[in-house]
C-alpha cells in the first residue's frame, strides 16, 4: 500500500468511526470461543439501550494483528489478557475490564470422554493453533501437564481458532478435541484448572464510541455475567 492509499484507507476508517458513534452503533470484534454467547446477549443489550452492536469473530491472535494493523473495530473482546494488555502498552485502547473466565475440556466425537481418552486408540485429537488461540495455548499446558505433548503431537490437527477445532470433532475429522466448555455438548471431561494457565478474558474499548462502551460496562452486569456463566464459562 502506498502512502496515497494508506492515507485514503485512514480517512475512510476514520469516517466509519464518526458514523457509528453518531448513530448508535459499534463494530465489535470477539474471540471464536465467546462469539456464540455474545451473540446471546446481544438482543437485551440491544433492547434496553438502543444501541446497535455488529460482531466480527476470529481467533484472539488474528484479531489482534488486524487490530494493530489498523482495522476499525470500536472494540475487542480477546479470549486472553495477553493481548489486551499489548494494546494497552501501545496506547491503542482506553479501558480494559475482564469479562469471562474460559474453562477447557476435553470431547470425544461418539460417546462421553475422560481423561483416559487421551491414552486410548484414536487418530485425531483437535486443538486451536497454540500461537494464536489462548485455548490452543491452554491446550497445549494441559497435554505437557499430563506427559502427553510429545506423544500425541504427530496425531494433533490443529484450527485457527477453538471453534475450528470444535468443528474437527463435530465433523468426524478428530475423535477427540480439547475446546472451549461452551462449545463442548455433554459427556466431556472438565480438565483441571491446575493444569493450564487460567484462561481470563479481557475486553477492550478501542475508540470513542458510546455504543460500544455500553455494551462492556453490560458484559460485568449481573444479568449477563449470570448468563455468561450459563454458557460455560467459570465465574470472575
Amino acid at each position: 500500500m502506498d502512502r496515497r492509499q494508506f492515507l485514503f484507507a485512514s480517512s475512510a476508517s476514520a469516517a466509519a468511526w464518526s458514523v457509528r458513534a453518531a448513530t448508535g452503533s459499534a463494530l465489535v470484534a470477539v474471540a471464536a470461543n465467546f462469539a456464540k454467547t455474545a451473540e446471546g446477549l446481544l438482543p437485551m443489550f440491544e433492547a434496553s439501550t438502543g444501541y446497535q452492536i455488529t460482531l466480527s469473530s476470529g481467533s484472539t491472535g488474528q484479531l489482534y494483528g488486524q487490530i494493530t494493523n489498523g482495522a476499525p473495530y470500536d472494540a475487542f473482546l480477546a479470549g486472553d489478557q495477553a493481548r489486551p494488555a499489548l494494546l494497552a502498552q501501545a496506547g491503542l485502547s482506553l479501558n480494559r475490564l475482564t469479562y469471562a473466565r474460559g474453562l477447557l475440556v476435553l470431547m470425544q466425537a461418539e460417546g462421553g470422554a475422560s481423561e483416559a481418552s487421551l491414552q486410548g486408540d484414536f487418530n485425531h485429537l483437535a486443538i486451536a493453533n497454540p500461537a494464536l488461540a489462548p485455548y490452543g495455548l491452554a491446550a497445549k499446558q494441559a497435554l505437557e501437564k499430563l506427559g502427553l505433548w510429545q506423544a500425541l503431537e504427530g496425531r494433533i490437527v490443529m484450527g485457527q481458532n477453538v471453534g475450528q477445532a470444535y468443528a474437527l470433532v463435530a465433523s468426524g475429522n478428530a475423535e477427540l478435541g480439547l475446546v472451549a466448555r461452551s462449545y463442548a455438548p455433554a459427556g466431556h471431561w472438565p480438565v483441571p484448572e491446575a493444569y493450564y494457565a487460567p484462561i481470563l478474558q479481557d475486553a477492550v474499548l478501542l475508540r470513542e464510541n458510546p455504543a460500544a462502551a455500553a455494551f462492556l460496562e453490560y458484559l460485568n452486569t449481573e444479568a449477563a455475567q449470570a448468563t455468561i456463566r450459563a454458557a460455560g464459562y467459570g465465574a470472575l
